[in-house]
């Protein structure tokens, strides 16, 4: 069974970075579409970003010049590299994988 584990979340103050790791339990990147979502307290499920197993990226427009995605097939991993982090951005992200896997969510929360 293919498992998603996230790592990677904390606490930062505004203006920080984290960076948000995504390990899949076997090596399934060579054919499945990978992204990030989140959701925060009392609001819906939103998509942060994508990407394809050809590299091409896709991301919500609140996140666009401060968050990059990337994977590494090799090691089965997809990250999210998030700069410049607003208190906006505190949520539960998601890892997430097509074929509707998910893990288990990873806590960022940003300070004021």
């Amino acid at each position: 069974q293919v498992k998603l584990v996230e790592s990677g979340g904390g606490l930062v103050q505004a203006g920080g970075s984290l960076r948000l790791h995504c390990a899949a339990s076997v090596d399934i990147f060579g054919v499945g579409t990978m992204g990030w979502y989140r959701q925060a307290p009392g609001k819906q499920r939103e998509l942060v970003a994508t990407i394809t197993p050809a590299g091409a990226t896709n991301y919500a427009e609140f996140v666009k010049g401060r968050f990059t995605i990337d994977r590494d097939n090799a090691k089965s991993t997809v990250y999210l590299q998030m700069n410049t982090l607003k208190p906006e951005d505190t949520a539960v992200y998601s890892c997430w994988r097509s074929g509707n896997i998910w893990g288990q969510g990873t806590q960022v929360t940003v300070s004021a």
